[in-house]
């Protein structure tokens, strides 16, 4: 009995380093790169109407700690944030994304690094498809990536969206 639980366990364990591989093999260059792991960031959420995303590429991006982090206005008026797990993203935003239609493309970008850390302000414009002309929404999101000697991780994004009493900057929008 202890050897075929001892067996089924060891089985377990080489499917689950299998997968993983296959998984590290399958994504590995879309993050050899800080510009590749912020293109893919973008490309993974982006999609028509009806079309699925690939979930597995998006927590790949991630640090196992990481979170995501929507800032903005609740309804008194105060400014909060908002903490998830890519999983949460997944379970709270992956249904709307493909049932609306949901393009974000970077505008702008701002880096600053520090031996294996960055920290990138990203500015971005949202759109419902990738034929609109007019973004819906504009924001910039804080990007915070570490370089582990092999690959590199998001380690958080916090975002907030531009508003009427919030513009973006100059500093972070595109040279005319």
């Amino acid at each position: 009995m202890k050897k075929s639980i001892c067996l089924t366990l060891v089985l377990i364990a080489l499917a689950l380093t299998a997968r993983s591989q296959t998984t590290v093999e399958k994504y590995a260059d879309k993050v050899q790169t800080m510009d590749s792991t912020i293109a893919t960031l973008y490309a993974v959420i982006s999609g028509e109407k009806g079309q699925e995303r690939d979930w597995e590429l998006m927590k790949f991006l991630f640090h196992p700690d990481a979170k995501l982090i929507p800032s903005g206005k609740n309804q008194a008026g105060t400014y909060i944030a908002r903490y998830m797990t890519p999983d949460d993203y997944i379970a709270g935003s992956g249904k709307w994304l493909v049932e609306n239609g949901f393009f974000e493309k970077e505008i702008h970008r701002a880096v600053h690094s520090f031996g294996n850390i960055s920290q990138v302000f990203s500015t971005y414009e949202a759109f419902k498809s990738e034929a609109d002309t007019q973004p819906f929404m504009r924001g910039i999101n804080s990007i915070q990536l570490l370089h582990d000697g092999e690959r590199w991780w998001i380690i958080n994004i916090y975002w907030t969206q531009e508003s009427q009493e919030n513009p973006i900057p100059e500093a972070y929008l595109p040279k005319a």
